[in-house]
């Protein structure tokens, strides 16, 4: 409020409320999981925000949302970059000896527990959806 930066003003405000919506949906206090569940979830809902924006020409409301999107990244950790994602995801199918697109749902879950609050889902089904079809190629 003092550096009269009303943008991440108003994302920190937006953020705060999700928040406390999901605290009182939980009746609980949220831990660092579930908030950095809740900010993800911003920030996909920005992405398809900008997206769409972008798609009905409307270029200063989508940039708009990617500066929001940027604040919010400040607040999770440092997010794996695309070659992280898929060492990442190369040794799950390698532990879980997944076989192709048929071991997605086991490769997922190990995935997303594994990266949670590092990497978008979308990102990391896109990614293990190729290593898969590529293994199951390869037999």
């Amino acid at each position: 409020m003092k550096a009269k930066d009303s943008l991440r003003l108003s994302c920190l405000r937006m953020l705060k409320t999700a928040m406390k919506n999901l605290q009182v949906e939980k009746g609980h206090e949220l831990v660092d999981e579930e908030i950095q569940s809740v900010i993800a979830s911003m920030i996909r809902k920005g992405k398809e925000a900008a997206q769409e924006f972008k798609n009905g020409n409307r270029d200063d409301l989508a940039a708009k949302e990617e500066k929001e999107i940027e604040v919010l990244y400040g607040y999770l950790p440092q997010q794996l970059t695309p070659q992280e994602i898929e060492a990442n995801v190369r040794e799950i199918i390698f532990e879980l000896s997944a076989m192709g697109p048929k071991d997605m749902g086991k490769v997922m879950k190990a995935a997303m527990t594994r990266m949670a609050g590092r990497a978008q889902g979308k990102e990391v089904t896109e990614i293990a959806k190729k290593l898969l079809t590529a293994s199951s190629a390869g037999q």
